[in-house]
């Protein structure tokens, strides 16, 4: 295990303003799940909720994410699938497109299709002393992006999640460990991730978000220093089932340079003739 790292000043405030934005909170995810065609965004945060679709029904979540670093640019459009199979269980199915740009000299780009991942969120707990709501995600990346964009690894991952109503808002806290295949050239053979995420209403269907959350350091050929982020940005919930989100993500340390984002979350409905499962 890697030994704590102190935080910069500038992430002590992130913290700060956080805890300030949750007085604000928002509906919950597990009060929207009482209406099954209303949509449970994970999005746009690293983090997502232990809440789970309802039985039959699908979620879509896509989204737009641009990075101006001082030489190169990043630019995303990733896509999640959720579909809930039995009570409070789920399957995702994550892919999307990227395309990297170094501005050289010489110029290079390369774009195309991401890796697809196949996930399965349980939820296990509901009120529990200390975790609340807690769910387990598991998850397998695939070697199937294009050249360029793929880690060309396969990689097996695990997420452990907490989630718990505070006043009318929602407190998620993720703590996600990943394990990949290769030599750690193209990507660290492990990696961590950490992620606390608060969210609350402004006025109306207007509500807000903001997340901080860290890479912890990485070893072998690819490793990198601790990255930390904090994103935050508006939320519109058009219609129940339809939640539109932006905003930005802010470098605090070694993420490359900020980003900004925007995207939906659109829960399509039940799937026609899917088995009703027994209560």
């Amino acid at each position: 295990m890697k030994t704590a790292r102190a935080y910069p000043r500038s992430a002590v405030i992130i913290r700060m303003t956080c805890l300030a934005l949750l007085a604000a909170s928002h509906v919950s995810a597990q009060t929207a799940a009482a209406d099954p065609h209303a949509a449970q965004p994970e999005r746009p945060t690293v983090a997502t909720h232990a809440y789970t679709v309802a039985p039959g029904y699908v979620e879509v979540e896509i989204g737009a994410q641009d990075m101006q670093p001082a030489s190169s640019s990043q630019f995303s459009i990733p896509a999640v699938i959720k579909i809930g199979i039995v009570p409070r269980l789920q399957l995702e199915l994550q892919g999307g497109y990227a395309r990297n740009t170094a501005h050289g000299p010489p110029a290079t780009s390369d774009a195309g299709a991401n890796d697809l991942a196949i996930a399965l969120k349980q939820r296990v707990l509901d009120a529990a002393p200390v975790v609340h709501d807690f769910s387990v995600q598991g998850s397998i990346k695939f070697a199937t992006g294009s050249r360029g964009i793929s880690t060309e690894t396969t990689d097996a991952s695990l997420l452990l999640i907490s989630s718990r109503p505070i006043g009318a808002g929602e407190l998620d806290l993720n703590a996600g460990y990943t394990r990949r295949s290769g030599n750690g050239t193209t990507a660290p053979v492990n990696a961590t991730l950490l992620t606390a995420s608060f969210g609350g209403p402004l006025h109306g269907p207007v509500g807000a978000v903001a997340e901080l959350f860290t890479y912890p350091g990485t070893s072998g050929p690819a490793g990198a220093p601790p990255q930390v982020g904090f994103l935050t940005g508006p939320t519109l919930q058009v219609r129940p089932w339809l939640v539109l989100d932006a905003g930005v993500i802010l470098n605090v340390q070694h993420m490359g340079g900020n980003a900004a984002y925007a995207g939906l979350t659109y829960n399509v409905g039940r799937i026609p003739g899917f088995p009703v499962p027994r209560s």
